[in-house]
């Protein structure tokens, strides 16, 4: 029978008392860590500020190697297939990709935003070229900078952006998603600048995640591209979004952003030790677990993944058996 509940990790949620998401718990961040910077006050309004600062306006002045981007249909498409099934980039930018509708975050926290003076005022940009879209002033340097390295226009860090993991995005489909997201139709959003508070500066002394350009080699030498199959060697490539939440070998670890949930160990050892492949790929299509249990999408975008194809998540599935168990 379908338990109705939300279920991620043992904690469940019901509409009547529905927890919020990983990225979304900014909000929570703030308030967690407010109580922290007011018992230290002199450090957390000093020397933190002082260094949390530093840390966020330094620039990154390294040379950005281009990538092709192709115009053709099959590129494009590939791009787009990228951005909503394996990028997951809806899950911040929305369903249009031109950001969060601000009034809607007011009564739902939405996914890497935050509207806190103390913290910050963080908001996933508009990717389309409407007004206050980066689509209209973007070059395809400005692309590979921002996804590949984590850096803005100015030079300085981006914030909250998952770039340690999309720096390792082939240079194939890193062009393919560029040549997409080029073609998103327009959409007015005007959301303003994000930067951080005080509080926020302060965080970013210790949270490399805040500031994903200081968590990158930005001069290593780029991994050659997978051999796209189903393979353990592709599956790696696929689930290396998996880790953000998941951790570097999926042994499990926090939800970014929430210290009360934690994302399961989904090695042999782990979660999923008892599943089979067609219980995995029923539940990443579903969302359903062979418990019954409803995933929530805004702790585990099973609604995003549902959308690769059946070799990418049996290539998933083989890294996943590969794997030690943890």
């Amino acid at each position: 029978m379908l338990n109705l509940g939300l279920k991620y990790q043992g904690i469940v949620t019901t509409s009547s008392h529905r927890k919020k998401s990983g990225f979304a718990k900014i909000p929570k961040m703030v308030r967690h860590n407010s109580g922290w910077a007011a018992r230290h006050i002199p450090c957390a309004s000093g020397c933190g500020v002082f260094v949390g600062s530093r840390k966020v306006d330094r620039t990154y002045d390294g040379q950005i190697v281009s990538v092709t981007v192709p115009t053709d249909a099959a590129g494009i498409a590939r791009g787009k297939h990228y951005v909503e099934a394996i990028g997951v980039c809806q899950v911040c930018h929305g369903q249009d990709l031109a950001g969060p509708v601000v009034d809607d975050c007011k009564d739902e926290p939405c996914i890497g935003f935050s509207n806190d003076p103390i913290f910050g005022k963080l908001k996933p940009n508009n990717l389309t070229s409407g007004l206050g879209g980066i689509g209209s002033v973007f070059t395809d340097t400005d692309y590979v900078r921002a996804i590949r390295h984590g850096i803005g226009r100015d030079n300085k860090s981006l914030l909250i952006m998952p770039s340690e993991q999309y720096n390792r995005i082939s240079d194939e489909d890193l062009g393919a998603l560029i040549a997409y997201l080029k073609t998103v139709g327009p959409v007015d959003n005007e959301l303003g600048e994000s930067n951080l508070g005080p509080l926020g500066r302060v965080i970013a002394v210790i949270a490399g995640g805040l500031l994903p350009a200081s968590q990158i080699d930005h001069s290593a030498a780029r991994a050659p591209s997978p051999v796209v199959g189903v393979s353990v060697g592709y599956g790696v490539y696929l689930a290396e979004i998996c880790t953000v939440c998941h951790g570097d070998q999926l042994t499990g670890s926090k939800v970014p952003g929430n210290e009360r949930v934690d994302a399961p160990n989904i090695t042999p050892g782990g979660a999923l030790g008892d599943w089979t492949k067609s219980e995995f790929i029923n539940t990443i299509r579903s969302g359903i677990t062979p418990q019954g249990d409803l995933l929530d999408p805004r702790f585990m975008p099973w609604n995003r993944f549902t959308l690769m194809t059946e070799d990418e998540l049996d290539a998933i599935w083989l890294y996943i058996q590969s794997l030690p168990a943890g």
